[in-house]
């Protein structure tokens, strides 16, 4: 087992921000987790555990051990008449296993196609698109305890599931490695095509829906078409959460701003109670209006084509990206008082 020093995440992170981690190990087998956690790399550093790196701003060094996860590997663990249990390791990027979803002919993730990042990540975001999210398709969790080494599984309720939230994120924090999840996937047709975007590019287009891979090909277009690709152009993908509101504030709102769009989306997780209400106003409408899409400050900028989206044009270091959404927050509150949140996590 190897553990690197000052090793550079330039390329471990899609933002292509420099930056460089004390200590560095690659996991590419389950067994070798012992001999990490017995490291004094491991025991005596702070850690963090790196997929893709596509849901991550680095604005400094890291002053730990960073692990990347590349633990591969789907399998089908069992299935009936009506449903299939997928296994999928940690270290899976995430778009792969929908292809392998949608090529079996299976339903639940096609709505979550092209979106970045590796399975053992997704529970952690509870990742969501066109009206579909994580924990509408998970089964349970298999975690390994940071402090003990010893192994649990995570029931999708012992998650705490919210919008953009979950307990990994909150109270489990640093806690556990997530090296496998069990999806519960449907084998009958179970389509989910009501989300707007979708209904549009599917009217559009003269488009119907026979299969999943049919939902799959169409989301990859609109993503394509609306996003930039990480590789061409440094970005995390959506940098902010919409926000969500009560009927009061939308009321409040829409005296001023009669043209603001909102949305009720009944198939996604509530947000926490007294962190707003169940009324969607999409927070890249909100970046628009404040006149940041297409606009560029020194090496950094926001998406001429989607305004939830900051880019590195080259160059960028995170201290600069960070510094750009900060006035975005400071503008979009002083124009709508309503206060974003990133959806990117700062190191």
């Amino acid at each position: 087992m190897e553990i690197l020093k000052n090793y550079d995440l330039t390329k471990l992170n899609t933002f292509g921000v420099k930056a460089f981690a004390k200590f560095f190990f690659e996991l590419k087998e389950e067994k070798d987790l012992g001999g990490l956690f017995l490291s004094s790399e491991f025991k005596n550093n702070e850690k963090l555990f790196l997929g893709s790196g596509s849901n991550i701003l680095f604005t400094k060094d890291f002053d730990g051990i960073v692990i990347l996860n590349s633990l591969k590997g789907i399998s089908i663990l069992k299935e009936d008449e009506d449903f299939v249990y997928i296994r999928a390791l940690g270290g899976e990027k995430w778009h792969d296993l929908v292809l392998f979803s949608v090529d079996n002919g299976y339903w639940g993730m096609e709505n979550l196609s092209l979106i970045p990042g590796t399975v053992g990540a997704t529970p952690v975001q509870n990742i969501g698109a066109y009206g579909v999210e994580i924990k509408d398709v998970l089964e349970n969790i298999e975690a390994y305890s940071i402090e003990d080494g010893q192994k649990k599984v995570f029931s999708n309720k012992e998650c705490e599931f919210g919008y953009r939230e979950s307990a990994f994120k909150n109270k489990l924090k640093g806690k556990y490695f997530i090296s496998a999840v069990v999806f519960k996937l449907h084998k009958k047709e179970k389509k989910n095509s009501d989300y707007k975007a979708l209904q549009d590019y599917l009217k559009e287009n003269n488009l119907e829906i026979k299969t999943s891979k049919d939902v799959s090909d169409a989301i990859i277009e609109i993503r394509r078409s609306k996003l930039p690709n990480p590789f061409v152009l440094g970005n995390a993908g959506s940098f902010f959460k919409n926000v969500y509101v009560n009927e009061e504030k939308l009321k409040e709102l829409l005296n001023i701003f009669p043209e603001m769009p909102y949305f009720t989306e009944p198939s996604f997780t509530k947000v926490s109670e007294g962190k707003g209400g169940m009324i969607k106003i999409p927070a890249g409408f909100l970046i628009e209006m404040c006149g940041w899409k297409g606009k560029k400050v020194g090496n950094v900028g926001v998406h001429d084509k989607q305004a939830l989206v900051i880019v590195n044009y080259g160059g960028a270091t995170g201290e600069e990206i960070k510094k750009l959404s900060e006035d975005i927050i400071s503008s979009v509150y002083s124009k709508f008082g309503l206060k974003l949140e990133r959806e990117v996590n700062l190191i």
